[in-house]
């Protein structure tokens, strides 16, 4: 139960909903557990009326106790009534009318239990959906603040699974396993309060199966446990596996790999069902092992009660004995229930380590401090060295360069020389390992990472567009309700030279692009990326390759437009053109995470270096195509 400790502030804030639910379990249960002495009363009158008849006795009967205490406030004499009656009028009548008014008193005494036990379900199932709600709510939240490496440890049906499939059982104890437990409490402790007022011996031969269930339970819980979490770790292997197909079926397809992604899934599947069939046979033997100890306890009444009427036992009726049945059959369902209420703690439990492993771990980017009143966009490197934390390669090495506010920075070199590394940590993506990044003088562990992140606009290398309409996908970073937002659209796809392609759709700004935007071409995306960066006007702007999808016409229009987006920018474009950074005002050339030249394009070009190879291989390559 530890694990879900967690849940408690949320039961708090719910308090008086579960008050009021207990208060509804309470009244059902209370007149539940009075309809069996209607029937005890029932029965004895009616084996008493038959003696009576039988042997031709004129007196009179005894109005039953049960209709004496509920009737007698309305000042009716249903004694008196009774006594009046003679042998003439017809015992038989008698009795059949006494029987019609405790039948009535049964009925309503169903209905008021059948009430209350709706208005129990109102209350407490409720609650569970509130606290689901607050909890999904809580947990996406939470994914929002994580670090990127806490995304690349766990695959993406595994978080999915953790927000439905183990939110969805821990509900089921919030719910169903508190509310029957609830039940079984109070009907327990009401039953015996009745069945010990009524007879003493006969309760507890009745109650003796009781302690080798409870042995039961605790023996299996353990099994239960283990088993719930393997089935939930094999069901996040069958969505990541599902997950990953969906995503990557033009690579499945390409490759004529259907069939193998088909075997590797029904590989998974089968352990799942290995594992889900485990806890199955678990539950299959639980079940009918508390049914069989129930039956138990009816056989045993009837007998131990039997025995004692036949050897005249004042204390014990032909009522007393199908009242002590009626009682043991209404424990009959919270008692089995045991075993489901274990097996859905026991799965709650299991879910909710697994979320509490994502809600205690504190996202790793965090801001010290809040010491920057308002971003410039002037960005200094000193020393710096960063070391990816799963792999272990060192991607830059002692970095050190300063960008003034509103200039234009351009980073080239080969492939994995660490030119993207640097976009991700002036967004804060990662965090330097070594030496110091400072925004406009400040250390930017020390800027709050939201007053950071919505003065920049990226332009990542790989491109993600939401599964919505162009006009939301470049509209993203404005706030809703924007009063010119069509304008802004508008003017910041003209300015990334994708307005044309779009008033090529049938449904313009309204197409949908599908998820990850896999109906627009690459080089379409990528501009529906440059626009999305660039109408929120932020003050640095970095585009992370994000012309490489684009022919060197389209990327001579889009950096004439961006020139004036520029304007009073600080602004870093990293590429492996030549032709896209050659205006920059400083232009970084990195080699193995190292700044190997810097300057502006013909001084590069002058030193016959890194640069200059790049450019002449370039311009080879130009003159090939």
């Amino acid at each position: 139960m530890r694990p879900l400790l967690k849940l408690n502030p949320y039961l708090a804030k719910y308090r008086w909903h579960l008050l009021l639910g207990t208060i509804f379990i309470t009244l059902s249960n209370l007149f539940a557990v009075y309809s069996p002495q209607v029937v005890r009363e029932a029965i004895d009158l009616i084996s008493q009326g038959l003696a009576r008849i039988d042997g031709r006795a004129a007196e009179g009967l005894a109005v039953p106790s049960t209709l004496d205490n509920w009737l007698g406030w309305t000042g009716l004499d249903l004694q008196a009534y009774l006594d009046e009656r003679t042998e003439a009028d017809g015992l038989k009548a008698t009795v059949a009318w006494c029987a019609g008014l405790l039948a009535v008193l049964f009925l309503v005494f169903s209905l008021l239990k059948g009430f209350f036990m709706f208005l129990m379900r109102q209350t407490i199932i409720v609650v569970s959906r509130l606290i689901e709600y607050d909890l999904k709510n809580r947990i996406y939240e939470h994914y929002q603040q994580l670090d990127r490496a806490r995304y690349k440890r766990n695959s993406t049906g595994d978080l999915m699974n953790r927000i439905s499939e183990d939110v969805g059982k821990v509900r089921m104890y919030l719910g169903p396993a508190i509310m029957y437990t609830i039940n079984l409490v109070v009907l327990f402790v009401l039953c015996i309060a009745f069945m010990l007022n009524v007879n003493v011996e006969l309760t507890l031969w009745t109650l003796a199966p009781l302690p080798i269930m409870s042995v039961i339970i605790y023996r299996v819980s353990d099994v239960i446990n283990l088993r719930s979490m393997k089935v939930q770790q094999e069901q996040s292997r069958l969505s990541s596996l599902a997950q990953e197909s969906f995503s990557g079926v033009r690579v499945l397809r390409s490759f004529a790999k259907e069939g193998a992604a088909v075997e590797r899934f029904a590989e998974a599947a089968d352990a799942y069902r290995t594992r889900t069939m485990e806890q199955a046979r678990v539950d299959a033997l639980f079940m009918p092992s508390i049914m069989l100890l129930i039956g138990l306890s009816t056989v045993i009444t009837i007998f131990i009660g039997g025995r004692k009427l036949l050897n005249g036992d004042p204390t014990v009726t032909v009522g007393n004995i199908a009242e002590f049945v009626i009682y043991v059959n209404m424990l009959t369902w919270p008692f089995a229930s045991v075993g489901w209420v274990t097996s859905l703690v026991q799965q709650a439990s299991a879910s909710m380590v697994r979320v509490n492993e994502f809600l205690d771990t504190r996202p790793a980017i965090q801001s010290d401090a809040d010491d920057l009143a308002r971003v410039q966009g002037s960005i200094t490197f000193e020393k710096v060295g960063f070391t990816y934390p799963d792999t272990g390669v060192k991607a830059l090495d002692g970095v050190s360069f300063h960008v003034e506010a509103g200039e234009w920075l351009a980073v080239v070199g080969h492939t994995g020389c660490g030119k993207s590394t640097l976009a991700e940590l002036i967004g804060r993506v990662y965090d330097a390992t070594e030496g110091e990044i400072r925004i406009d003088g400040v250390p930017i562990r020390r800027v709050a990472l939201s007053k950071l992140r919505s003065r920049m606009g990226v332009v990542p290398q790989e491109v993600l567009l939401f599964s919505d309409t162009i006009r939301n996908n470049i509209a993203f970073g404005l706030d809703n309700g924007t009063a010119d937002m069509q304008e802004r659209v508008q003017a910041a796809a003209r300015k990334a030279q994708v307005h044309a392609d779009i008033m090529g759709f049938p449904k313009g700004y309204d197409t949908l692009v599908g998820e990850r935007g896999i109906t627009l071409s690459g080089g379409q995306k990528q501009r529906v990326s440059i626009a999305r960066a660039i109408i929120t006007e932020p003050t640095i702007l970095i585009f992370d390759d994000a012309l490489s999808a684009v022919d060197t016409a389209t990327e001579e229009a889009i950096l004439r437009e961006l020139r004036a987006v520029m304007q009073g920018r600080t602004t870093i474009i990293i590429s492996h053109r030549i032709s896209a950074v050659r205006e920059a005002d400083r232009i970084l050339v990195m080699e193995d995470g190292r700044v190997a030249e810097v300057g502006r394009h013909e001084e590069l070009l002058s030193k016959k270096g890194i640069y200059a190879r790049m450019h002449e291989e370039q311009l080879l390559e130009e003159a090939r195509a």
